[in-house]
């Protein structure tokens, strides 16, 4: 793929924000769009080159912004429009592209459109939702499961009719299998790429288009007590139905109205349902999001090598890859797998071929902390008490300062900071060469000056080491190798056949020089990026 070819969100980087965790500009305990416009230099000093900021607009808050009541407008706790347009400005300034989050599967139950869908079976905006009747013994219309607990109907006792809510109670879930209902949210989306916005990411994607008949889904007969709630039933009738498709069709014929712009989709698929996603003539999603990486609590060199080999084998001709190692519903990468290993999970995500999406605090290691009950917001936790999303929510760690520098001293955050913020945060790790941002950092600016690694091709190296996962990447004349040590004790690599080549980085800071490659040896969880001569 030559220059010409390659557009800016497949070479770039995306940078996930949760807005009320990143910077408090009013001391109120809750980040802001004043407070994304303060740190975006230090954006721009990383390198990213778009951000991706989780939901703003007006919401009761019952799922913290993916409950909406108002798609076109700022949660006054955010700010307003014309703070938001601030930050796009001074965004597209430094180079910076902005994706919003678009929720299309639900609204919030104090929508003006639920409000009507409500207030009478007659109404016209009532099959905007997906409503039943009871079953002759009043039991809910089937047995769908909420991601959040408990069955996924709600019974409305003024029309005596169940809606359907597939998260929690108060997002019932819209009827996209009424035309009006999808001219209504690309109306939306219009809004927000008018007012310049790159893109989307979208939520729940598989769930907008329910099976018509409503039918049961089968339950899973390996779940057992203590699993996530949601796991207990497979999700057959309830999501990633067949229609779904001409939905992506549609919103990627609204979005080429507008140049370069990109529609990333959350799509937790397995292979080869996920990449279905991209459409039959790639007139769907450009990034259905990969999860791979994801599912690993241990990461080892063999299942990230096998997860890397068969998604490049399953992508259609053309698709471009994108890849995530954390975002704001899953554990942190550096409490699932150790701060050492994090190191190389970072340059793990920055060297695949393919788009990467960082979540915001990863660059410093940020782990998860427990919190003590009277702290957990998420109700995501009614239903699955131990996998609650708070402890990977916590403000970002900007300073030594009194609540990190996310918030002024005496505040009480929305959620507690992580105890270690007076060791681990931004100032103290842009001054230590030897730091994960440090590393980050040298990662990106690497990345971004090499067309092997932004846009070049991937080839995997077999039979090297049990431990050690060993690529290619190649464009033209570049010629990159990366190696990444996943044990803890060092290994030797015998690769005679590449000759010598450059050490470029490596995630111990040791300095460049030429390396042999018939003798390479790693130490323990480091990994080296080398560029072959």
């Amino acid at each position: 793929m030559s220059s010409a070819q390659t557009l800016w969100w497949q070479t770039g980087i995306v940078y996930q924000i949760y807005p009320r965790s990143f910077m408090d500009s009013n001391g109120d305990g809750v980040g802001d769009m004043a407070g994304i416009t303060s740190k975006l230099d230090y954006l721009h000093w990383l390198g990213v080159d778009a951000i991706w900021i989780s939901p703003f607009y007006p919401s009761p808050q019952a799922d913290f912004g993916y409950d909406v009541a108002d798609y076109t407008n700022i949660d006054p706790i955010y700010g307003d429009l014309n703070a938001f347009d601030q930050m796009v400005k001074e965004a597209n300034a430094r180079n910076i592209k902005v994706i919003v989050d678009l929720v299309p599967n639900h609204t919030s139950d104090e929508h003006q459109w639920f409000q009507q869908a409500r207030s009478s079976r007659a109404n016209p905006k009532r099959d905007w939702y997906i409503w039943r009747d009871p079953k002759p013994n009043g039991d809910p219309p089937n047995n769908w499961f909420s991601y959040f607990g408990g069955n996924a109907w709600e019974l409305d006792k003024e029309t005596g009719q169940y809606y359907l809510h597939l998260f929690h109670k108060k997002q019932p879930d819209l009827n996209w299998r009424n035309p009006e209902v999808r001219q209504a949210m690309y109306s939306v989306m219009d809004f927000w790429l008018k007012r310049g916005v790159h893109g989307f990411r979208i939520d729940v994607m598989p769930a907008l288009i329910k099976d018509e008949q409503l039918r049961d889904n089968p339950l899973n007969p390996n779940w057992v007590e203590g699993d996530p709630f949601w796991l207990k039933q497979f999700t057959l009738y309830s999501e990633d139905q067949p229609e779904i498709h001409e939905i992506t069709r549609e919103m990627r014929q609204l979005t080429e109205q507008y140049p370069e712009r990109v529609l990333i989709g959350e799509t937790y698929m397995p292979n080869p349902r996920l990449v279905k996603y991209y459409g039959d003539n790639l007139d769907g999603l450009h990034l259905p999001f990969n999860f791979g990486l994801l599912s690993f609590p241990d990461l080892t060199a063999g299942k990230i090598k096998k997860t890397v080999d068969d998604y490049e084998a399953v992508l259609p001709p053309g698709a471009w890859p994108n890849w995530v190692v954390g975002n704001h519903d899953t554990v942190r990468i550096a409490s699932r797998i150790g701060a050492a290993r994090a190191r190389i999970a970072q340059m793990l995500l920055l060297t695949l071929r393919g788009t990467p999406t960082c979540y915001y605090g990863d660059e410093l290691g940020m782990v998860n902390i427990p919190l003590a009950v009277e702290y957990i917001r998420d109700p995501a936790a009614n239903g699955s008490p131990n996998h609650g999303r708070d402890p990977e929510r916590t403000p970002m760690q900007w300073n030594s300062q009194p609540n990190a520098g996310f918030s002024p001293s005496g505040v009480t955050t929305w959620l507690p900071v992580a105890p270690d913020y007076h060791q681990e945060n931004v100032e103290n790790q842009q001054q230590d060469p030897t730091s994960i941002l440090s590393l980050v950092h040298s990662l990106i600016e690497l990345r971004r000056a090499t067309a092997a690694l932004n846009r070049g091709s991937y080839r995997s190296l077999d039979n090297v080491s049990a431990d050690c996962f060993v690529y290619l990447r190649e464009f033209e004349n570049q010629k990159f190798l990366i190696a990444l040590n996943f044990s803890e004790q060092p290994q030797h690599l015998t690769l005679p056949e590449w000759g010598e080549g450059r050490l470029a980085l490596s995630t111990e800071a040791k300095p460049v020089g030429t390396i042999t490659l018939a003798n390479l040896t790693l130490d323990g969880t480091e990994g080296v990026i080398i560029e072959l001569v």
